[in-house]
């Protein structure tokens, strides 16, 4: 599989190393707008840039019938725009605000434990999040996720890094040095505390999660998510 990757730092590096080991060949690796018609001998398209350039990145992938797996969080107010484009192209695109096969299982898990939780009133749940201090964005896309996910399947309305009220979720965003990502879900009642943790120990699983997403994307048209990529609808 012939890879083209967006963004060239620590995470490209790694995804890189990877596909590398995989047999895979990159036939492109920027981080700005140079050398972009060697687009055109890509199978794919993985995206870790900058919030300021992933759009018009998977814009100019959609355009040329390049498939793309985008990693890269902070761009989310062009989602429905980056949709339409892509509908418009008859491409393929995923998005993930994780690729890590053991966050989207952990996210299966979030939306099963509010489900259960949905009763019982005395709980205020709560989210953690800590990174690395070089991490553009606050909170974390993962974050994002995980609290959008719980008001979708409980009777929270929305989330907030402010204080704890009845009907929102508090996140809590930390950044410390050489942290690769912990997100924790709280339930707190005067009784007891239950509470759901990932722990993230290295780059090489958001890494591989991103290959096999673009592995499973060649050849298809429409817009997927991790969950149609790992089965966990």
């Amino acid at each position: 599989m012939k890879i083209a990757l967006f963004g060239y730092g620590k995470m490209g590096k790694t995804i890189e190393q990877i596909a590398l080991q995989k047999g895979h060949t990159i036939v492109l690796k920027t981080s700005g707008k140079s050398s972009l018609e060697k687009i055109i001998e890509a199978d794919v398209a993985i995206d870790f840039s900058t919030p300021k350039a992933a759009a018009s990145n998977i814009k100019f992938c959609l355009q040329h019938q390049i498939p793309i797996v985008c990693g890269t969080t902070g761009w989310l107010d062009n989602y429905d725009e980056i949709i339409n484009f892509c509908n418009k192209c008859n491409g393929a695109f995923i998005y993930a605000s994780n690729f890590s096969i053991g966050v989207n299982i952990f996210f299966k898990m979030n939306e099963y434990l509010a489900n259960l939780m949905k009763p019982w009133k005395e709980y205020q749940v709560s989210l953690e999040e800590i990174h690395h201090i070089e991490k553009l964005d606050t909170p974390s896309g993962t974050a994002i996720t995980l609290a959008e996910d719980i008001i979708k399947n409980s009777d929270k309305k929305s989330w907030n890094l402010k204080k704890v009220e009845k009907n929102n979720i508090k996140i809590t965003a930390k950044r410390l040095t050489n942290v690769k990502g912990t997100h924790t879900i709280n339930y707190q009642s005067e009784i007891d505390t239950i509470s759901i943790q990932h722990e993230a120990h290295s780059r090489e699983g958001f890494a591989l999660g991103a290959l096999i997403a673009a592995e499973w994307l060649v050849g298809k048209k429409g817009i997927f998510s991790m969950k149609d990529v790992l089965k966990l609808k």
